[in-house]
């Protein structure tokens, strides 16, 4: 029996590890670029001995201004990334669903969404489809809860089963929940600060050119260094950052399984991208700056440490332990056998009637209010016992 707590308690230790050596390496770069400066302008030096001094109140300067300016960065990146999920689902050209929406297809993804949320004891958020999008994959963007919404493309919404979807949605609501959202903005931010490091490096680099003399000619030099550093620090930078990313897929898996109690509903959606050739691979052009938001891989790497999620297999396992590896054959969207099977449903009573027409009037009212949603999961379950009370209420 697979213990789900246990792995979602493994993430957040790795987690926390990760983010403890991100920020010791950006600390070790701005470390660096000082010391760099500091050399540049001879607040380090060498005596008639050969021996390094330390002239403290120009280096303390120009800790001052390298960090002051790193810090001003990333203040201005974390800014422009708190703005709310709106603004990212937008950037990745989602449309938003409307509430009233009479598409068949949309009222069920409104529908998981708003179980989703009850089940999780937080508002419901907007949600967005990616129009143009035919691979599956989905995403949750915001800030916090109040801000939050949950992305799907066409191609998901179009070929998950129920299960399937709530799987997903239940994964993408642990993001959330998890602070995930708020960690990836804050490391997206640092990576802008050190990336800033290497823009100065390439103006400073190309300042010099031209120019007469030996004063003149260690700016080409300080830009050099400053280039060289923050390249390093990008590449580590990311490669942190992919990890981190790794570990809260983990988490979001073990955490969906808890909310759905249905480990085959998220499996089998997993199992639906690797069964297709275009798997989760999004085409839009701002998909790089989002991708460790995704449910899936949305792009393709070259180093493997450099992915955002974890390989397929590995998740899937994880989930389901017995699994044999075969993926199994495409999905049709929407296919006529389970049109039949949904028709076959048997109807409810004049009784059971009623009671749907009070019971989810009172409960979307609460779950979609801007406060915390009630943890009224009963009544969740006693609405779905009514809606399909062979598949929902057996003994």
């Amino acid at each position: 029996m697979v213990n789900f707590f246990e792995h979602q308690q493994q993430a957040r230790r790795n987690t926390g590890l990760l983010v403890v050596l991100f920020f010791l390496a950006f600390a070790l770069i701005i470390g660096a670029v000082t010391l760099v400066a500091a050399f540049i302008i001879g607040a380090v030096g060498t005596n008639g001995q050969g021996e390094y001094q330390l002239s403290w109140e120009p280096f303390i300067w120009v800790s001052l201004s390298v960090g002051g300016g790193i810090l001003a960065v990333m203040l201005f990146k974390w800014l422009q990334l708190k703005a709310g999920g709106k603004v990212i689902a937008e950037h990745l050209g989602g449309t938003l669903v409307s509430p009233d929406t009479q598409d068949a297809v949309e009222r069920r993804v409104l529908n998981v969404v708003e179980e989703m949320a009850i089940a999780a004891n937080m508002p419901v958020p907007a949600v967005y489809i990616l129009p143009n999008e035919a691979a599956i994959n989905a995403f949750a963007a915001g800030y916090d809860t109040r801000d939050a919404v949950i992305g799907l493309t066409r191609g998901a919404v179009d070929t998950f089963s129920r299960e399937q979807l709530q799987g997903v949605v239940a994964h993408e609501f642990s993001h959330i929940l998890n602070g995930d959202m708020r960690l990836n903005i804050r490391l997206i931010a640092a990576l802008a600060g050190i990336l800033a490091v290497a823009h100065l490096g390439r103006i400073l680099l190309y300042s010099g050119r031209g120019g007469r003399g030996r004063n003149k000619n260690a700016l080409p030099l300080f830009g050099l260094g400053l280039i060289i550093l923050g390249g390093i620090g990008i590449l580590f930078g990311n490669l942190i950052k992919s990890a981190v990313s790794r570990q809260r897929e983990y988490l979001a898996d073990a955490a969906a399984v808890q909310f759905t109690r249905n480990p085959d509903g998220l499996s089998g959606a997993l199992k639906q991208i690797g069964a297709r050739d275009n798997g989760s691979q999004v085409k839009h052009k701002n998909a790089d700056e989002a991708a460790h938001l995704f449910f899936g891989e949305a792009l393709n790497h070259w180093f493997s440490m450099m992915a955002t999620h974890p390989p397929l297999d590995k998740r899937i396992k994880r989930i389901e332990p017995r699994w044999n590896g075969h993926f199994p054959e495409p999905r049709t969207a929407r296919s006529r056998s389970e049109q039949e099977h949904v028709a076959a449903q048997p109807k409810p009573s004049a009784l059971n009637k009623l009671a749907l027409l009070a019971l989810p009037a009172v409960l979307m009212e609460q779950a979609h209010s801007p406060q915390q949603a009630p943890s009224w999961y009963m009544i969740w379950y006693l609405v779905s016992c009514l809606t399909n009370p062979i598949k929902h209420c057996k003994a």
